[in-house]
Protein backbone atom coordinates (compact mmCIF):
# COMPACT_ATOMS: atom_id res chain seq x y z
CA UNK A 1 0.00 0.00 0.00
CA UNK A 2 1.29 3.46 -1.06
CA UNK A 3 1.08 6.84 0.58
CA UNK A 4 -0.33 9.87 -0.60
CA UNK A 5 0.25 13.10 -0.15
CA UNK A 6 1.21 13.56 3.63
CA UNK A 7 -0.91 12.43 6.39
CA UNK A 8 -3.54 10.16 4.79
CA UNK A 9 -4.11 7.98 7.87
CA UNK A 10 -3.27 4.30 7.19
CA UNK A 11 -6.90 3.04 7.59
CA UNK A 12 -7.57 5.74 4.46
CA UNK A 13 -4.42 4.52 2.30
CA UNK A 14 -1.63 5.81 4.72
CA UNK A 15 0.18 9.11 5.19
CA UNK A 16 2.35 12.04 5.06
CA UNK A 17 3.00 14.96 7.60
CA UNK A 18 4.49 18.11 6.88
CA UNK A 19 7.17 20.35 7.45
CA UNK A 20 5.68 21.67 10.12
CA UNK A 21 4.85 24.78 10.89
CA UNK A 22 6.73 26.24 8.78
CA UNK A 23 10.11 24.47 5.97
CA UNK A 24 11.02 25.12 2.73
CA UNK A 25 10.97 23.55 -0.71
CA UNK A 26 13.94 24.32 -2.53
CA UNK A 27 12.26 23.17 -6.09
CA UNK A 28 9.66 25.87 -5.68
CA UNK A 29 8.82 29.12 -7.53
CA UNK A 30 9.69 32.34 -5.50
CA UNK A 31 8.19 32.49 -2.48
CA UNK A 32 7.64 36.14 -1.79
CA UNK A 33 5.08 35.88 -4.99
CA UNK A 34 1.48 35.95 -3.88
CA UNK A 35 -1.23 33.55 -5.01
CA UNK A 36 -2.81 36.26 -6.84
CA UNK A 37 0.04 37.59 -8.48
CA UNK A 38 1.09 34.01 -9.34
CA UNK A 39 -2.44 33.78 -11.43
CA UNK A 40 -1.99 37.32 -12.84
CA UNK A 41 -5.60 38.19 -10.82
CA UNK A 42 -4.29 40.12 -8.18
CA UNK A 43 -6.95 42.38 -7.26
CA UNK A 44 -10.08 40.26 -8.57
CA UNK A 45 -12.73 39.94 -5.93
CA UNK A 46 -13.35 36.10 -4.88
CA UNK A 47 -16.61 37.25 -3.86
CA UNK A 48 -18.56 34.86 -1.44
CA UNK A 49 -17.78 31.80 -3.52
CA UNK A 50 -14.82 31.17 -1.14
CA UNK A 51 -12.88 30.81 -4.75
CA UNK A 52 -10.12 32.57 -3.42
CA UNK A 53 -7.89 29.35 -4.91
CA UNK A 54 -9.03 30.97 -8.07
CA UNK A 55 -6.27 33.34 -7.21
CA UNK A 56 -4.29 31.15 -6.19
CA UNK A 57 -0.70 29.39 -6.54
CA UNK A 58 -0.49 29.57 -10.30
CA UNK A 59 -0.77 26.79 -12.82
CA UNK A 60 3.04 25.43 -11.63
CA UNK A 61 1.51 24.63 -7.77
CA UNK A 62 -1.67 23.27 -9.06
CA UNK A 63 -5.41 24.29 -8.02
CA UNK A 64 -6.43 23.60 -4.48
CA UNK A 65 -8.84 20.89 -5.65
CA UNK A 66 -5.66 19.09 -6.51
CA UNK A 67 -4.64 19.49 -2.34
CA UNK A 68 -8.24 18.77 -1.22
CA UNK A 69 -9.21 15.13 -0.35
CA UNK A 70 -12.49 14.73 1.08
CA UNK A 71 -11.81 11.72 2.63
CA UNK A 72 -8.59 12.41 4.48
CA UNK A 73 -10.87 15.67 5.70
CA UNK A 74 -13.18 13.77 6.99
CA UNK A 75 -10.61 11.29 8.89
CA UNK A 76 -8.82 14.58 10.32
CA UNK A 77 -12.22 16.21 11.43
CA UNK A 78 -12.62 13.55 13.16
CA UNK A 79 -9.30 12.95 14.75
CA UNK A 80 -9.58 16.32 16.31
CA UNK A 81 -12.03 14.98 18.65
CA UNK A 82 -10.21 11.32 19.50
CA UNK A 83 -9.18 9.61 22.44
CA UNK A 84 -5.13 9.24 22.68
CA UNK A 85 -3.57 6.03 23.89
CA UNK A 86 -1.50 7.64 27.10
CA UNK A 87 -0.62 9.77 29.68
CA UNK A 88 -1.83 13.39 28.82
CA UNK A 89 1.04 14.23 30.69
CA UNK A 90 2.91 12.95 27.71
CA UNK A 91 1.89 13.89 24.63
CA UNK A 92 4.61 13.33 22.72
CA UNK A 93 4.17 9.80 23.63
CA UNK A 94 0.06 9.44 22.80
CA UNK A 95 -1.08 8.20 19.91
CA UNK A 96 -4.54 7.10 18.36
CA UNK A 97 -5.26 3.43 18.50
CA UNK A 98 -4.57 1.77 15.69
CA UNK A 99 -2.07 -0.55 13.90
CA UNK A 100 0.91 -2.15 15.87
CA UNK A 101 3.97 -2.85 14.41
CA UNK A 102 5.96 -5.55 16.13
CA UNK A 103 9.70 -4.98 16.72
CA UNK A 104 10.91 -7.81 18.57
CA UNK A 105 12.92 -8.36 15.95
CA UNK A 106 15.01 -5.86 16.93
CA UNK A 107 15.40 -6.09 20.80
CA UNK A 108 18.62 -6.37 22.06
CA UNK A 109 21.14 -5.05 24.90
CA UNK A 110 22.98 -2.21 25.27
CA UNK A 111 23.10 1.27 23.42
CA UNK A 112 22.50 1.97 20.05
CA UNK A 113 24.11 4.22 17.45
CA UNK A 114 21.18 6.42 15.61
CA UNK A 115 21.48 8.17 12.19
CA UNK A 116 19.47 10.97 12.04
CA UNK A 117 18.59 12.77 8.65
CA UNK A 118 17.19 15.84 8.69
CA UNK A 119 15.63 18.12 6.02
CA UNK A 120 16.93 21.58 8.12
CA UNK A 121 17.04 23.70 10.78
CA UNK A 122 16.20 26.54 8.76
CA UNK A 123 13.21 28.37 10.61
CA UNK A 124 12.60 28.59 14.63
CA UNK A 125 9.51 25.94 14.55
CA UNK A 126 12.39 23.13 13.54
CA UNK A 127 15.38 25.15 15.73
CA UNK A 128 12.75 24.54 18.67
CA UNK A 129 12.25 20.44 18.12
CA UNK A 130 16.11 20.67 17.50
CA UNK A 131 17.14 21.51 20.78
CA UNK A 132 14.38 19.25 22.44
CA UNK A 133 15.39 16.45 20.35
CA UNK A 134 19.35 16.98 21.64
CA UNK A 135 17.97 17.35 25.13
CA UNK A 136 15.95 14.18 25.03
CA UNK A 137 18.53 12.51 23.36
CA UNK A 138 21.02 13.16 26.49
CA UNK A 139 18.41 11.53 28.59
CA UNK A 140 18.21 8.19 26.45
CA UNK A 141 22.13 8.54 26.43
CA UNK A 142 22.09 8.83 30.05
CA UNK A 143 20.15 6.16 30.25
CA UNK A 144 22.57 3.96 28.29
CA UNK A 145 19.71 3.41 25.11
CA UNK A 146 21.20 5.12 23.07
CA UNK A 147 25.27 5.51 22.29
CA UNK A 148 25.01 8.53 19.40
CA UNK A 149 22.92 10.21 17.06
CA UNK A 150 24.80 11.17 13.91
CA UNK A 151 23.47 13.75 12.04
CA UNK A 152 23.41 15.33 8.98
CA UNK A 153 21.59 18.55 7.79
CA UNK A 154 20.21 18.62 4.37
CA UNK A 155 19.87 22.27 4.32
CA UNK A 156 15.97 21.95 2.34
CA UNK A 157 17.93 20.06 -0.05
CA UNK A 158 16.46 16.66 -1.88
CA UNK A 159 19.62 15.99 -3.32
CA UNK A 160 21.80 16.65 0.31
CA UNK A 161 19.46 14.86 1.81
CA UNK A 162 19.46 11.50 -0.50
CA UNK A 163 23.03 11.62 -0.26
CA UNK A 164 23.05 11.81 3.65
CA UNK A 165 21.00 8.85 3.60
CA UNK A 166 22.77 7.16 1.02
CA UNK A 167 25.78 7.80 3.43
CA UNK A 168 24.21 6.23 6.34
CA UNK A 169 23.76 2.97 4.51
CA UNK A 170 26.83 2.87 2.90
CA UNK A 171 28.84 3.66 6.17
CA UNK A 172 27.12 0.71 7.26
CA UNK A 173 27.31 1.19 11.38
CA UNK A 174 23.89 2.82 11.62
CA UNK A 175 21.75 0.75 14.52
CA UNK A 176 18.40 3.28 13.46
CA UNK A 177 17.80 5.70 10.93
CA UNK A 178 15.72 8.71 11.98
CA UNK A 179 13.86 10.93 8.91
CA UNK A 180 12.52 13.83 8.61
CA UNK A 181 12.22 14.24 4.88
CA UNK A 182 12.86 17.12 3.15
CA UNK A 183 10.15 16.42 0.54
CA UNK A 184 7.85 13.68 0.13
CA UNK A 185 8.14 12.30 -3.39
CA UNK A 186 11.60 12.62 -4.51
CA UNK A 187 13.14 11.35 -0.99
CA UNK A 188 10.60 7.81 -0.81
CA UNK A 189 13.62 5.84 -2.65
CA UNK A 190 16.19 6.64 -0.43
CA UNK A 191 13.79 6.27 2.75
CA UNK A 192 13.11 2.85 1.07
CA UNK A 193 16.40 1.64 0.77
CA UNK A 194 17.26 2.31 4.58
CA UNK A 195 14.54 0.11 4.99
CA UNK A 196 16.04 -2.47 2.66
CA UNK A 197 18.96 -2.80 5.10
CA UNK A 198 16.50 -4.52 7.70
CA UNK A 199 17.29 -1.47 10.61
CA UNK A 200 14.48 -0.40 12.05
CA UNK A 201 13.62 3.00 10.26
CA UNK A 202 11.79 5.66 11.77
CA UNK A 203 9.58 8.32 9.81
CA UNK A 204 8.53 11.81 11.40
CA UNK A 205 7.22 15.71 10.61
CA UNK A 206 6.42 14.93 6.66
CA UNK A 207 5.92 11.71 5.11
CA UNK A 208 7.16 9.69 1.88
CA UNK A 209 5.07 7.73 -0.83
CA UNK A 210 6.15 4.36 1.14
CA UNK A 211 4.94 2.39 4.32
CA UNK A 212 8.43 0.67 4.84
CA UNK A 213 9.23 2.72 7.83
CA UNK A 214 8.78 0.78 11.13
CA UNK A 215 6.78 3.67 12.12
CA UNK A 216 5.72 6.96 10.92
CA UNK A 217 5.25 10.00 13.49
CA UNK A 218 3.40 13.37 12.77
CA UNK A 219 0.50 14.99 14.34
CA UNK A 220 -3.03 14.72 13.13
CA UNK A 221 -2.27 17.15 9.85
CA UNK A 222 -3.15 20.44 7.70
CA UNK A 223 -6.34 19.56 7.71
CA UNK A 224 -7.70 19.37 11.00
CA UNK A 225 -5.16 22.53 11.38
CA UNK A 226 -7.43 24.89 8.10
CA UNK A 227 -10.42 23.07 10.11
CA UNK A 228 -9.86 24.31 13.11
CA UNK A 229 -8.69 27.36 12.16
CA UNK A 230 -11.36 28.53 9.51
CA UNK A 231 -13.81 27.16 11.85
CA UNK A 232 -12.81 29.78 14.58
CA UNK A 233 -13.14 32.33 11.87
CA UNK A 234 -16.34 31.56 10.75
CA UNK A 235 -17.64 32.11 14.29
CA UNK A 236 -16.25 35.28 15.23
CA UNK A 237 -17.23 36.24 11.87
CA UNK A 238 -20.15 37.74 9.68
CA UNK A 239 -21.34 36.11 5.99
CA UNK A 240 -19.38 38.43 3.85
CA UNK A 241 -16.46 39.57 5.90
CA UNK A 242 -13.37 39.87 4.58
CA UNK A 243 -10.34 37.16 5.23
CA UNK A 244 -6.94 37.72 4.30
CA UNK A 245 -5.25 33.95 4.16
CA UNK A 246 -1.22 34.64 4.42
CA UNK A 247 0.62 31.12 3.26
CA UNK A 248 4.18 31.01 3.73
CA UNK A 249 5.28 28.91 0.66
CA UNK A 250 3.35 26.88 -2.21
CA UNK A 251 3.90 23.35 -3.26
CA UNK A 252 3.82 22.02 0.03
CA UNK A 253 1.31 19.42 0.97
CA UNK A 254 0.65 20.14 5.05
CA UNK A 255 0.39 23.87 4.27
CA UNK A 256 -1.74 23.13 1.47
CA UNK A 257 -3.81 21.09 3.15
CA UNK A 258 -4.07 23.64 5.76
CA UNK A 259 -5.22 25.93 2.92
CA UNK A 260 -7.87 23.57 1.10
CA UNK A 261 -9.53 23.01 4.25
CA UNK A 262 -9.70 26.38 5.05
CA UNK A 263 -10.94 27.40 1.62
CA UNK A 264 -13.57 24.79 1.63
CA UNK A 265 -15.00 26.19 4.67
CA UNK A 266 -14.63 29.79 4.45
CA UNK A 267 -16.61 28.99 0.91
CA UNK A 268 -19.41 26.95 2.39
CA UNK A 269 -19.76 30.09 4.82
CA UNK A 270 -20.03 32.97 2.70
CA UNK A 271 -16.50 34.52 3.82
CA UNK A 272 -14.85 36.42 1.41
CA UNK A 273 -11.28 35.10 1.36
CA UNK A 274 -7.64 36.37 -0.70
CA UNK A 275 -4.52 34.38 -0.20
CA UNK A 276 -1.17 35.48 -0.68
CA UNK A 277 2.32 33.81 -0.55
CA UNK A 278 4.41 35.37 1.72
CA UNK A 279 7.72 33.75 2.09
CA UNK A 280 6.84 34.39 5.88
CA UNK A 281 8.70 38.05 5.04
CA UNK A 282 7.15 40.27 7.67
CA UNK A 283 8.19 43.79 4.85
CA UNK A 284 5.92 41.56 2.25
CA UNK A 285 3.30 40.71 4.89
CA UNK A 286 2.90 44.25 6.22
CA UNK A 287 2.75 45.15 2.41
CA UNK A 288 -0.06 42.93 1.65
CA UNK A 289 -2.19 43.86 4.86
CA UNK A 290 -1.83 47.45 3.89
CA UNK A 291 -3.04 47.18 0.17
CA UNK A 292 -5.68 45.21 1.50
CA UNK A 293 -6.97 48.01 4.17
CA UNK A 294 -6.57 50.45 1.72
CA UNK A 295 -9.25 48.84 -0.99
CA UNK A 296 -11.26 48.58 2.41
CA UNK A 297 -11.90 46.72 5.68
CA UNK A 298 -10.37 43.61 6.13
CA UNK A 299 -12.48 41.36 9.19
CA UNK A 300 -10.10 38.54 9.50
CA UNK A 301 -6.19 37.02 9.17
CA UNK A 302 -5.56 33.60 8.59
CA UNK A 303 -1.92 32.08 8.23
CA UNK A 304 -0.91 28.50 7.60
CA UNK A 305 2.20 29.49 10.06
CA UNK A 306 2.41 31.94 12.31
CA UNK A 307 6.27 33.36 10.88
CA UNK A 308 5.19 36.97 10.71
CA UNK A 309 2.04 37.33 12.92
CA UNK A 310 3.14 40.45 14.64
CA UNK A 311 3.81 41.91 11.37
CA UNK A 312 0.44 41.40 10.05
CA UNK A 313 -1.17 42.94 13.63
CA UNK A 314 1.08 45.58 13.03
CA UNK A 315 0.07 46.72 9.69
CA UNK A 316 -3.66 47.51 11.39
CA UNK A 317 -2.18 49.28 13.97
CA UNK A 318 -0.34 51.36 11.14
CA UNK A 319 -3.47 51.96 9.53
CA UNK A 320 -5.66 52.49 12.34
CA UNK A 321 -7.56 49.84 11.39
CA UNK A 322 -9.63 47.62 14.33
CA UNK A 323 -7.50 44.18 14.83
CA UNK A 324 -8.91 41.72 13.24
CA UNK A 325 -10.02 38.10 13.99
CA UNK A 326 -7.02 35.94 13.69
CA UNK A 327 -4.79 32.63 13.66
CA UNK A 328 -1.47 32.83 14.34
CA UNK A 329 0.32 29.35 15.71
CA UNK A 330 1.87 28.58 19.30
CA UNK A 331 5.05 30.71 18.64
CA UNK A 332 6.02 33.10 21.58
CA UNK A 333 5.91 36.15 19.52
CA UNK A 334 1.99 35.77 18.51
CA UNK A 335 1.37 34.53 21.85
CA UNK A 336 2.73 37.81 23.27
CA UNK A 337 1.29 40.52 20.94
CA UNK A 338 -2.30 37.95 21.19
CA UNK A 339 -2.03 39.02 24.67
CA UNK A 340 -0.98 42.61 24.50
CA UNK A 341 -3.73 43.55 21.92
CA UNK A 342 -7.13 41.87 23.33
CA UNK A 343 -7.65 40.89 19.49
CA UNK A 344 -9.80 37.75 19.20
CA UNK A 345 -7.29 35.03 18.49
CA UNK A 346 -6.81 31.16 17.73
CA UNK A 347 -3.14 29.73 17.69
CA UNK A 348 -3.61 26.38 16.23
CA UNK A 349 -0.35 24.17 16.29
CA UNK A 350 1.85 20.91 15.22
CA UNK A 351 3.05 20.08 17.72
CA UNK A 352 6.36 20.71 17.98
CA UNK A 353 6.76 17.99 20.78
CA UNK A 354 7.02 15.41 18.10
CA UNK A 355 10.99 16.17 17.72
CA UNK A 356 10.86 13.75 21.23
CA UNK A 357 8.86 11.07 19.57
CA UNK A 358 11.30 9.42 17.20
CA UNK A 359 13.78 8.79 19.91
CA UNK A 360 11.60 7.18 22.13
CA UNK A 361 10.48 4.73 19.59
CA UNK A 362 13.92 4.18 19.05
CA UNK A 363 13.46 3.31 22.78
CA UNK A 364 11.02 1.27 22.37
CA UNK A 365 12.19 -0.42 19.33
CA UNK A 366 15.37 -1.64 20.71
CA UNK A 367 13.27 -2.88 23.34
CA UNK A 368 10.89 -5.25 21.02
CA UNK A 369 7.86 -3.27 22.45
CA UNK A 370 5.25 -2.72 19.81
CA UNK A 371 4.87 1.01 17.81
CA UNK A 372 2.11 2.09 16.47
CA UNK A 373 2.66 1.76 12.64
CA UNK A 374 1.09 5.22 11.89
CA UNK A 375 2.13 7.13 15.27
CA UNK A 376 -0.52 10.64 15.20
CA UNK A 377 0.35 12.37 17.90
CA UNK A 378 -2.33 15.18 19.50
CA UNK A 379 -2.29 18.63 17.76
CA UNK A 380 -4.84 20.86 19.90
CA UNK A 381 -4.92 24.65 19.49
CA UNK A 382 -4.20 27.35 22.22
CA UNK A 383 -7.49 29.15 22.76
CA UNK A 384 -7.70 32.66 24.57
CA UNK A 385 -8.64 30.88 28.01
CA UNK A 386 -5.70 28.80 27.59
CA UNK A 387 -3.29 31.79 26.39
CA UNK A 388 -2.30 33.27 30.31
CA UNK A 389 -1.32 29.76 31.16
CA UNK A 390 0.95 28.96 28.00
CA UNK A 391 2.44 32.66 28.32
CA UNK A 392 3.29 31.57 32.06
CA UNK A 393 4.60 28.15 31.95
CA UNK A 394 7.18 29.90 28.95
CA UNK A 395 8.17 33.02 30.65
CA UNK A 396 11.67 34.13 30.09
CA UNK A 397 11.42 32.04 25.99
CA UNK A 398 12.59 33.60 23.27
CA UNK A 399 10.05 35.02 20.87
CA UNK A 400 10.90 32.37 17.86
CA UNK A 401 10.32 29.43 20.73
CA UNK A 402 7.05 27.56 20.61
CA UNK A 403 4.91 26.86 23.29
CA UNK A 404 3.82 23.43 23.04
CA UNK A 405 7.08 21.80 23.09
CA UNK A 406 6.85 19.84 25.39
CA UNK A 407 10.41 19.94 26.94
CA UNK A 408 10.09 20.69 30.54
CA UNK A 409 11.00 17.64 32.42
CA UNK A 410 14.07 17.58 29.98
CA UNK A 411 17.89 18.17 31.25
CA UNK A 412 18.75 21.65 30.54
CA UNK A 413 15.05 22.88 30.87
CA UNK A 414 14.42 26.04 30.96
CA UNK A 415 18.21 27.23 30.67
CA UNK A 416 19.00 25.72 27.08
CA UNK A 417 15.86 26.80 25.29
CA UNK A 418 15.45 30.29 26.92
CA UNK A 419 19.34 31.12 25.51
CA UNK A 420 18.12 29.34 22.50
CA UNK A 421 21.56 26.84 22.08
CA UNK A 422 21.91 25.46 18.61
CA UNK A 423 23.57 21.83 18.89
Amino acid sequence: MRRTKLVRPLAAVAALAMLAACSTDPSLDDPETSSAEAAGGGEDDAGDTGEAGEEGGGEDEGSTEEWFDQAVYDTQYEQRSATFEGDPEQPFLQYIDGPMTDTSEFASDGAKKVCFANASISNPWRQTGWITMNEQLKALQEAGVISEMETRDAQDDDNTQIADIDYFISEGDCDAFVISPNSTAAMTPAVERACETGKPVVVFDRGVETDCATTFIHPIGGFAWGIDTAEFLVDNLSEGDKVVALRILPGVDVLEHRWAAAEKIFGESGIEAVDYFTGADPTEIKKIISDELARGDVQGVWMDAGDGAVAAIEAFEDAGADYPVMTGEDEMSFLRKWEDTGLTGLAPVYSNFQWRTPLLAVEKIFAGEEVPTEWVLPQTPITEDERADYLAANDGMPDGHYAKFGGEDLPGYPQVWQERTIP
